[in-house]
């Protein structure tokens, strides 16, 4: 296992007072307060729907990992390209997509794409090259990793494609946000493009460490995009994540977070260390987060995020879904 990396600008304890420094507010650029909403009163609410992130079991074949999820009672997955399971840049990736969502359909799995795969594009550098590559020919390359995933998730009917901003490049000094912003903002440009064409919604992550860490990132990059739609470009909302540094807490962050949330990534963690933990094992007060997904209406995946316990990743499955039924007044996992 990798060491934990503590996140820039968070405090210790379960919720910090002081929003964290990263992003688009180091450059002045950022406008005075991301927007918030509350549901209106035609919003329903909805019983959550888990799934298991394939980058959580990549020690089994992709069939077994969803024959797995299906016999746990997982209502879907979400489905990390990578090598071992569903390979973006292996040959006939149309045929073999066709057969996934085949088998996804037999077993009653829904299904969001990820695209977090650490070294899919390059087998040295950790999710490189990115979005903010100071190398025009690297940015093209994960922006045509990502239009693939596009077209994989319309061909799976997937509810979203997931992706994420990449780190500051190291080309630029500290100072300069406004070229990473511009760079990002180009690289993504095609996706959503493509994305409108295939009526498949981009759900961008904010991301510890990244140019776009926060929620107030994601309201940065929507404004550069010009506002698209919600329904077009939305958020992975990761609660571990939340936990680890946002200035609100994971229920609230939920709730500012309704309208755009497509994907949502659920884990344990501690307050400002970027560390994915089983439940349990962190702080994060489960149930007010999951009531809040209901009372927001969200009807996508919420997906158990553990990717560096994959060693462990059929007991962890099972004790996932357990914890998250109890939590939820629900029966725990079916027995295979």
């Amino acid at each position: 296992m990798t060491e934990p990396t503590r996140a820039p600008g968070a405090t210790t304890g379960p919720r910090a007072t002081e929003p964290p420094t990263t992003g688009p507010s180091d450059a002045g650029s950022r406008a005075a307060d991301p927007p918030t909403a509350e549901p209106g009163p035609g919003v329903r609410a909805t019983t959550p729907r888990f799934g298991y992130g394939t980058n959580g079991l990549t020690d089994l074949r992709l069939e077994d990992a969803l024959v797995l999820l299906a016999d746990l009672g997982y209502d879907g997955v979400g489905l990390t390209l990578d090598h071992m399971h569903l390979d973006p840049l292996a040959p006939d990736l149309a045929a073999r997509t066709s057969r996934v969502a085949r088998r996804l359909g037999d077993l009653g799995l829904d299904v969001t794409v990820e695209t977090g795969a650490r070294y899919v594009l390059d087998p040295r550098r950790k999710h490189g090259p990115s979005l903010l590559d100071p190398d025009p020919e690297g940015r093209a390359a994960r922006t045509r990793l990502l239009l693939r995933a596009v077209q994989v998730a319309a061909d799976l009917g997937a509810h979203a494609v997931h992706c994420f901003s990449g780190v500051a490049p190291d080309d630029l000094p500290p100072t300069d946000t406004t070229t990473a912003w511009k760079r990002l903002e180009e690289s993504l440009t095609p996706v959503l493009d493509a994305a409108a064409t295939a009526r498949v919604p981009l759900a961008v992550e904010p991301e510890p460490g990244h140019l776009l860490a926060t929620l107030a990132d994601f309201h940065h990059l929507r404004r550069l995009l010009g506002d698209p739609a919600p329904g077009l470009l939305g958020l992975t909302l990761d609660i571990g994540h939340c936990q680890c540094l946002e200035p609100a807490a994971p229920a609230d962050c939920v709730r500012d977070a309704a309208p755009w949330l497509h994907h949502v990534q659920i884990e344990d963690m501690r307050r400002g260390v970027h560390e994915h933990l089983p439940f349990g094992d962190g702080e994060i007060d489960f149930p007010p987060v999951l009531q809040a997904l209901t009372a927001t209406g969200y009807q996508g995946l919420t997906v158990v995020e553990l990717p560096r316990h994959s060693h462990a990743g059929p007991e962890l499955a099972r004790r996932s879904i357990d914890f998250l039924r109890r939590q939820t007044g629900g029966k725990g996992a079916t027995t295979p």
